[in-house]
C-alpha cells in the first residue's frame, strides 16, 4: 500500500517530539529565575533604548539651549545618572532585605525633609514647578521622584509588620501619611507626580484587599482633591479644555499635543529612521523629556512604540509573578507597589502623548531624560531583582549561575 499522503493531509508523526510554542513558554516561565531574568532583561532594554533616544531627541536642543552648545550635553548627564543608577540598583539587588526594611522609615523622613527644602531658598522653579533643589552649578535633583520609591517601600514595610485584616488597618496610618507626602508634592505645583503617588495609594489598598465601598470613598476623596487643584489653577483648566479639542488653540495649549500627533503620523509603521525626526528641531517642546514617546513614534514608527509598550507589559508581568509567588509579605507588597508605580507612570505618560489624557508633566520611566527619575527607577529595579530571588528555588539557582560564571572566568585566566 502506498505511503503517499493525500493533498492537504497533515503528517502528524512529523510533529512528534516537536515542542509546542506554548509548552516552551510555559516551561521557560516555570524556571526559578524566569522572573529575575525578565525584570533584568526588560529594564535593561528600556534603559538602552532610552539612552539612544535621549541622544537622538536632545542633540538639537542641547546645541541650541545649553551654554556650552554641546550637542551631547543632555546625553552625557543622562549617561552619568544611568551609571549611578546602575550602581545603586546593583547595591539594592544585593542588600539583605532585613537591612533594607530598617532603612525604609529613615529614608522616607529624609526625603520629606528634602521636599520641604524646596520651599526654602534652596528650592528652584523649572517650568512652573517648584520641585527642584540646586546642589551646585548645573546640578539639580527632584526629591519628589525619590518619594515614589520611599512611599512604596514604607507601605510595604507597614503592611508586612502589621498584616492588614480590617479596613481600618489598611487605611490607617497608611493613607494619612502617604496623602501628606502627596500633598507636599501638589503644593510644589507638580500634579503629575502627585497623581502617580495617588495611584500607588489606591493600588496598594487594592493589593491589601480593601472592600469596594471603602475603596469608593478613597477614590472619591482623591478625585475631589484632583478636581480642586485643577479648578484653582488656570493653566490646568486650559490644559484640560485643550485635551478635549487641541485644534481649538493650536498655537498655545494645544501646541504640544498637535505636534506629538504630527510626529506619530510622519513615523508611520516603521518610522523615518533613527535621528530623522523633524519635531525635535524645536517644533515639539520637551521632546527629550515628557514627549520622548512622540520622537520614538516618529523615528522608529508604530513598531518601535509597540516594542516599548511590550517591554513595559513584560516588566509588569514579571513583577506581578514575584508578588504572587513569594512567601515574604514585605516582598509581595514591595514588588506590587513598584509595578503599580512604574506602570501607572508609563501609562499616564503614554496617554498624555497619545492625546488620551491632558498634558501632564511626567517622564516615561527609564526612557525620558531626567536624572532623578532615572536613578530612582533603576534603584527600584534593583530592589525588584532582590525580591525576585525570594521565589522558590531562585536564590540557589542564582548562586549556582554565578558560581558557573566564576569557574568559566577562572578557566579563561589559566
Amino acid at each position: 500500500m502506498s505511503g503517499a499522503m493525500a493533498p492537504g493531509q497533515r503528517d502528524v508523526g512529523a510533529d512528534v517530539g516537536r515542542p509546542h510554542v506554548i509548552d516552551v513558554v510555559r516551561r521557560t516561565l516555570e524556571r526559578p529565575l524566569a522572573s529575575y531574568q525578565l525584570i533584568f532583561g526588560t529594564s535593561g532594554l528600556l534603559l538602552g533604548l532610552g539612552l539612544i533616544m535621549v541622544l537622538s531627541a536632545s542633540s538639537v536642543w542641547s546645541q541650541a539651549q545649553l551654554e556650552s552648545h554641546d550637542m551631547f550635553g543632555v546625553f552625557k548627564k543622562q549617561f552619568v545618572f544611568a551609571l549611578l543608577g546602575l550602581l545603586g540598583g546593583f547595591i539594592a539587588s544585593r542588600l539583605p532585605l532585613p537591612v533594607l526594611r530598617r532603612l525604609v522609615t529613615p529614608v522616607l523622613v529624609i526625603i520629606v525633609g528634602l521636599i520641604l527644602a524646596t520651599y526654602s531658598p534652596l528650592g528652584m522653579e523649572i517650568n512652573g514647578n517648584r520641585n527642584w533643589l540646586r546642589l551646585g552649578p548645573g546640578l539639580q535633583v527632584q526629591p519628589s521622584e525619590f518619594a515614589k520609591l520611599a512611599v512604596v517601600l514604607w507601605i510595604a514595610n507597614l503592611y508586612a509588620r502589621r498584616p492588614p485584616v480590617a479596613p481600618r488597618q489598611m487605611i490607617l496610618p497608611m493613607v494619612p501619611v502617604t496623602a501628606a507626602v502627596a500633598g507636599l508634592v501638589v503644593f510644589q505645583d507638580d500634579l503629575g507626580t502627585a497623581l502617580v503617588l495617588f495611584a500607588v495609594i489606591v493600588g496598594m489598598l487594592w493589593v491589601a484587599g480593601l472592600p469596594g465601598r471603602y475603596m469608593g470613598v478613597v477614590l472619591s476623596g482623591l478625585g475631589v482633591v484632583c478636581i480642586y487643584f485643577v479648578a484653582t489653577a488656570p493653566h490646568r483648566v486650559a490644559r484640560l479644555l485643550s485635551f478635549l479639542n487641541p485644534a481649538a488653540d493650536p498655537d498655545a495649549t494645544g501646541y504640544q499635543a498637535i505636534h506629538a500627533f504630527m510626529g506619530f503620523a510622519r513615523g508611520g509603521f516603521w518610522g523615518v529612521g533613527l535621528g530623522g525626526s523633524r519635531q525635535k528641531w524645536g517644533s515639539l517642546p520637551e521632546a527629550h523629556t515628557d514627549f520622548i514617546l512622540a520622537i520614538i513614534g516618529e523615528e522608529l514608527g508604530l513598531f518601535g512604540s509597540l516594542v516599548v509598550l511590550l517591554l513595559f507589559a513584560l516588566f509588569a508581568v514579571a513583577g506581578i509573578r514575584v508578588a504572587m509567588r513569594t512567601k515574604d509579605a514585605f516582598v509581595r507588597y514591595a514588588a506590587a507597589g513598584i509595578v503599580i508605580w512604574i506602570l501607572s507612570q508609563a501609562l499616564i505618560n503614554m496617554g498624555m502623548v497619545l492625546g488620551l489624557l491632558p498634558v501632564i508633566g511626567i517622564p516615561l520611566p527609564l526612557i525620558s531624560a531626567g536624572g532623578s527619575s532615572l536613578f530612582a527607577t533603576l534603584v527600584a529595579c534593583g530592589i525588584l531583582l532582590n525580591c525576585a530571588t525570594t521565589e522558590p528555588g531562585a536564590r540557589s539557582a542564582l548562586e549556582a549561575s554565578r558560581a558557573r560564571r566564576r569557574r568559566r572566568a577562572a578557566a579563561r585566566k589559566r
